[in-house]
């Protein structure tokens, strides 16, 4: 009986040898998806390693972007160079402050071909108790001018704080869709007032 299972399981083995050795295509197709399946395994190992140093790569951007950052204090000489002036209002008192505050602003809004409308300077808000002075203005210029005004607000002198920028773009119609015409504009500045603390 041993001897007969024996046999059984030679003639097993015999018939699948004898039909990879007989017939070609089966040998071929089974070497095919093993190769296949080898060739799918190393691209995925590939990508995951490019996705790795992608992930590496901007790790490392971050990183530089962080210490530019903390490099930008390193450079403040040069800013102040670039940006004469103090950083605060200057005034003996929070309403002269609050005139030069609308002056440096106006000097702004005129520098990029645009005209004032119409402006408020708080100067008894909860803002002033702080050392604050804020100021609403409404003017109007050009859409492209927007981002110097902005720009030369926040990056000049004295230090300025755009706290509300409302933007009103006039209808267009389909023929004139220009997207280069006059805006309105209400800008929400503040800026701090330096004898608000030493003057007495």
């Amino acid at each position: 009986m041993n001897s007969t299972m024996g046999s059984t399981k030679v003639v097993g083995g015999n018939a699948v040898t004898r039909a990879l050795t007989g017939s070609p295509l089966i040998a071929v197709t089974l070497y095919l998806a093993i190769a296949g399946g080898l060739l799918l395994m190393a691209g995925l190992s590939i990508a995951d390693v490019i996705a790795h140093r992608q992930a590496l790569a901007q790790t490392s951007d971050l990183l530089d972007q962080l210490r530019g950052r903390k490099g930008g204090a390193k450079n403040a000489a040069a800013v102040m160079a670039e940006h004469p002036g103090t950083p605060f209002l200057e005034g003996p008192t929070v309403t002269v402050a609050g005139a030069n505050l609308l002056q440096r602003v106006a000097a702004a809004v005129g520098n990029v071909g645009g005209s004032v409308q119409s402006s408020q300077v708080d100067v008894t808000g909860a803002q002033t108790k702080d050392g604050f002075v804020g100021l609403v203005v409404s003017c109007e210029l050009e859409q492209p001018a927007l981002q110097k005004l902005l720009y030369d607000l926040e990056a000049g002198m004295p230090f300025l704080f755009v706290d509300q920028l409302d933007v009103q773009v006039p209808q267009t119609t389909a023929l004139s869709d220009a997207p280069t015409g006059r805006v309105r504009v209400i800008l929400g500045v503040s800026g701090q007032w330096q004898a608000g603390k030493s003057g007495g």
